[in-house]
């Protein structure tokens, strides 16, 4: 029956996914471990009754001897469940964790782009949500980002990840019960070594988090569920302002309307512009958007300002958004611009619906979102 339930979940986890993201083939990132594997078993359940098309991915890092077999391992279990299966090689390999997941992401979206899909699911849980918010809160996160991994997100990398949508439907549940439903199967999984290696930060949060037991694992997903809940009211309201606050004139220049925002809110905001305008995979650093930000708040006394590869000019129509160098973008550039800022305003409307599926009515969060604006 606890396989039955773990189904079913996995199931609504998906339906919750806007259903055009699911056209096309989905893609599976599948490393051989615990979680992708199965990841990899129950999207095939999911997939085969409604018709879906799957298409599997492995990505060999080049980094362990080993790799290589666990690859050709998931390869010959795809074959054995009539599943595509292609294995992705990074042919720079450096050996640094931040280096290697944008490495993995770049590969995982142009072959998915490739075979014409747009939804990439990977296998993360609620043990790698845990460690995600811990590793968070020691580098100094604020509420927004104690919020943890969304269950739908953007690919995290660009241009590549361009188009690409990101599912974690096995966001809710444990290592230990996805371990406990493959060895009731009677299925296999591949253990990376690198997982036990100390050097890297994830790896000793981990550690920290078992050696505590499970107590600390769930004081720290209640939090994040709290942070997550605030986030969605947020988020609703970023959505809403990207719509009705922020254009795009065809002459290439973005203009955006500042004035009535939280502090808060307008370094958001003013992130994801920033980001956007450059081209850039990551916005400035928060304390960097806090202090513009504050003077965006002063229209009368903004004159202009750079940062993250963008001029900002104050005008009648608002404050305009520019490339620090080069000519303003030609229609294709715009025509690009525009379609990465409707995704922000669309991944921001996902979380708020997501929050509001999860109440079963209007969120209460929408009542007390002036409170916690900041």
């Amino acid at each position: 029956m606890q396989e039955l339930d773990l189904t079913e979940r996995f199931a609504a986890a998906l339906g919750a996914v806007p259903a055009d993201l699911r056209g096309g083939p989905v893609g599976l990132a599948v490393s051989g471990g615990s979680d992708s594997s199965a990841l990899l078993h129950l999207a095939r359940r999911w997939a085969h009754p409604i018709g879906a098309a799957l298409t599997v991915f492995t990505v060999d890092h080049g980094l362990r001897t080993g790799a290589a077999e666990e690859a050709r391992r998931v390869a010959s279990v795809c074959r054995s469940l009539g599943l595509p299966h292609r294995t992705l090689r990074w042919t720079a390999p450096e050996a640094r964790q931040i280096a290697a997941r944008r490495a993995r992401h770049a590969l995982l979206a142009g072959a998915l782009r490739q075979d014409g899909g747009r939804l990439l699911l990977t296998g993360h849980t609620a043990d790698d949500q845990a460690e995600t918010v811990l590793m968070r809160a020691r580098q100094g996160s604020g509420w927004y980002g104690l919020a943890g991994m969304r269950p739908v997100s953007l690919s995290p990398v660009w241009p590549e990840g361009e188009g690409i949508w990101i599912a974690r439907p096995l966001l809710g549940e444990t290592r230990g019960a996805l371990r406990s439903a493959l060895r009731g199967a009677g299925l296999r999984w591949s253990d990376d070594p690198s997982n036990e290696n100390a050097a890297f930060e994830r790896v000793r949060v981990r550690g920290r988090l078992g050696g505590a037991g499970a107590g600390l694992t769930a004081r720290v997903l209640a939090c994040q569920r709290g942070a997550a809940r605030l986030r969605a009211a947020e988020d609703g309201a970023l959505a809403r302002w990207l719509g009705e606050a922020v254009r795009l004139a065809p002459d290439g220049v973005l203009r955006a309307q500042f004035r009535g925002l939280s502090p808060g809110r307008a370094a958001r905001g003013l992130g994801v512009l920033l980001q956007c305008t450059a081209g850039r995979e990551t916005p400035p650093r928060t304390a960097q958007l806090e202090a513009l930000a504050a003077r965006l708040m002063s229209p009368e006394a903004f004159r202009g300002a750079t940062l993250g590869g963008v001029r900002l000019r104050p005008g009648r129509a608002g404050i305009a958004f520019a490339p620090e160098s080069g000519p303003l973008l030609d229609a294709a550039g715009n025509a690009r611009l525009a379609a990465r800022i409707s995704a922000f305003q669309r991944l921001f409307s996902i979380s708020a619906q997501e929050n509001d599926a999860g109440s079963g009515k209007e969120s209460f969060l929408q009542e007390m979102e002036p409170i916690f604006s900041d």
